[in-house]
């Protein structure tokens, strides 16, 4: 989600799509840095903002975030036991993961908050830093696309597959809306 938006209530995709592999390292890279001058034992919970290819450290947190579930069964690892275990004195070379990376995954895992708006008539939908979720789902598919659309019904969200679309967005956005537009347009949305 744009920066702003409480991280609660942000959708998150594993792997990654948007981020360059310059821009991963450079996550990687101060993640490293911030964990060991924080002296770190166990999970640690930062937000990254990225605007053209430079990224920036928005807050960091020594503690587990609510993305730590979805991320530890997205990759099929479970990162609450191994933090405990190095935070009970093992380290990550005792455990065998000294140099480990992330494995090429299979699948697109995608998070989708879940919002009470529905049963709140008059509720404040616009998205802001105070959270307004209550929940969230996960979607796994071969493709982001299903993922996504999983991740959309779980949460209660039904995505027509035709009807009238209205579309508003600034100026300076207009460019990008465009293709998109077509793409619903092909697909029988008027």
């Amino acid at each position: 989600e744009q920066a702003g938006i409480h991280s609660g209530d942000s959708a998150c995709f594993i792997p990654p799509r948007s981020l360059s592999e310059a821009v991963l390292s450079e996550i990687c890279r101060q993640t490293r840095i911030l964990g060991s001058a924080l002296s770190v034992r166990g999970l640690m919970n930062i937000q990254f903002a990225v605007q053209n290819e430079t990224v920036y450290v928005l807050e960091v947190n020594p503690r587990a975030s609510r993305t730590v579930p979805f991320t530890s069964k997205a990759i099929g690892f479970s990162l609450p036991k191994v933090a405990m275990r190095i935070m009970m004195g093992e380290t990550i070379a005792s455990l065998g993961l000294s140099g480990h990376r992330p494995r090429l995954l299979p699948y697109t895992a995608v998070k989708e908050a879940v919002f009470p708006f529905r049963r709140f008539q008059g509720a404040d939908i616009l998205l802001s830093p105070e959270m307004k979720s209550t929940g969230e789902v996960m979607g796994i598919s071969s493709d982001f696309g299903g993922a996504f659309r999983d991740a959309q019904t779980g949460s209660g969200m039904h995505l027509p597959s035709s009807g009238d679309i209205f579309v508003s967005v600034s100026d300076r956005d207009k460019p990008a809306i465009v293709p998109i537009v077509r793409e619903l347009s092909g697909l029988g949305f008027t």
